[in-house]
């Protein structure tokens, strides 16, 4: 029988729900429902003018539908009367092709068509920063090497406790908090899952980070690199697939414990890096991270070169122990969804090519990769990877050449005006020449 969402509303006291769905900029929309209402918009969806939000529509389109998953519903744990809900975008009776959540769906279920289940965990960095943007929120927070600082998790205590015991009401099975490597960053980790309940959940994470946050009198970004000395904010990925209860990943007479199959899989992950940036790192600022200096503490901790190794964080893949391997590439911009259904796009991909990821390298990227002559490089901007994006056949047809149009439109258009931009370095610098 199908989750009545009225009934739970009466059950567990919820007045409102906000039906939400995710745009191609990450963007969360949504409309405030109350749950006298709630039974007409499960039937039917919520209507919203697709024109008005980023998924490349027109004025001209007619009304779209964001019909709410009943199994996504979240009571909100710092404002408990109201109900968050992740939706699907319908219009004129089909998905819409380009909604993110829609995308990941599609990719699902070409996985379950082999009997494969991707599962991923995602390690979420942020900066608690002050109202206006320009400056970290905690003064005294300077160590060189802030990382795991125990006096300034201890200062941030009441905002990282609400969102971790958030978590644990909400059966996330969160586990660890932590300061992170920059002054005023910090991570926080719950349990992997199947792609779109992590998703979700990571959707609805950023949300409530923030609103947590605003609550306490502070401001979160995810933004990939907010301070330029400062190592920027991740979002590192931890990757398994599964066949039924079996973690086809894992093999005890495989390499490092990872299977065949493993492997062909990272294999597509390094053969479409370059395109796969598009989704994990989607903004200009992210190759501000991926492509950075040394920092503050010493190590940016974020790739530049398409490299896998066993348990060494130098290089952008990285297999810890057996049956998983962490990617971490992506940054904390990614669309939650089109970063699942890139990696889980890639890694198929792989397996059915049985690509070959070539030789692992156990050195210190940061140290010795200038002596790694054959492995690619990952791109230096937005342009260029939106560029091997657009140009990656396998990535057009296991997303959707009507997705892959419109992100890559759209994103053109963010760059383009990115570029029209005559900043001050350029004056400083070229004004005499």
């Amino acid at each position: 029988m199908a989750t009545d969402l009225a009934k739970i509303a009466s059950e567990r006291g919820i007045k409102y729900f906000l039906i939400s769905y995710t745009d191609l900029f990450g963007s969360q929309r949504a409309k405030l429902v109350p749950a006298a209402a709630i039974a007409g918009m499960q039937k039917n969806g919520a209507g919203f003018a697709g024109f008005a939000t980023w998924l490349d529509l027109s004025p001209a389109d007619p009304d779209m539908f964001a019909k709410p998953d009943p199994e996504s519903l979240v009571q909100l744990p710092w404002k408990p009367e109201v109900g968050w809900l992740a939706s699907d975008i319908w219009m004129d009776g089909k998905p819409v092709a380009q909604a993110p959540r829609v995308v990941l769906k599609r990719v699902v279920d070409e996985a379950a068509k082999l009997g494969l289940a991707m599962k991923c965990g995602v390690e979420c960095e942020f900066f608690l920063i002050n109202q206006d943007g320009t400056a970290i929120a905690d003064p005294a927070d300077t160590a060189a090497k802030p990382c795991y600082d125990q006096a300034a998790l201890l200062r941030r205590y009441d905002v990282i406790t609400e969102i971790c015991d958030a978590m644990l009401s909400l059966g996330w099975e969160a586990y660890q908090n932590d300061h992170e490597d920059a002054n005023g960053q910090f991570e926080m980790n719950w349990s992997y899952d199947h792609a779109m309940i992590t998703a979700d959940r990571h959707v609805f994470f950023k949300f409530m980070v923030k609103s947590i946050a605003e609550k306490h009198g502070l401001r979160a970004t995810f933004m990939p690199k907010p301070f330029l000395g400062l190592t920027g904010s991740g979002c590192h990925s931890h990757v398994s697939v599964w066949k039924g209860e079996q973690n086809a990943f894992e093999d005890d007479n495989g390499e490092l414990g990872v299977s065949q199959l493993g492997y062909h899989f990272i294999g597509g992950i390094i053969e479409h890096a370059d395109a796969l940036c598009a989704l994990l790192n989607p903004t200009v600022n992210s190759y501000k991270r991926i492509n950075a200096p040394r920092t503050l503490s010493g190590a940016t901790w974020a790739p530049n070169t398409v490299t896998y190794t066993g348990n060494n964080r130098t290089h952008m893949v990285r297999i810890p122990e057996p049956g998983r391997f962490e990617l971490r590439l992506a940054d904390g911009a990614t669309n939650p969804y089109l970063l699942q259904a890139g990696i889980l796009a890639a890694g198929l991909d792989g397996i059915a090519k049985q690509t070959n990821p070539g030789p692992r390298l156990d050195i210190n990227m940061y140290t010795e990769g200038h002596l790694v002559h054959d492995a690619k490089r990952l791109p230096l901007n937005l342009l260029d990877a939106l560029r091997a994006f657009e140009s990656s056949s396998t990535l057009n047809t296991a997303l959707g050449e009507g997705f892959v149009s419109a992100y890559a439109k759209l994103k053109h258009a963010e760059w383009n005006e990115y570029a029209a931009h005559l900043t001050q370095w350029e004056r400083q610098n070229t004004l005499d020449c």
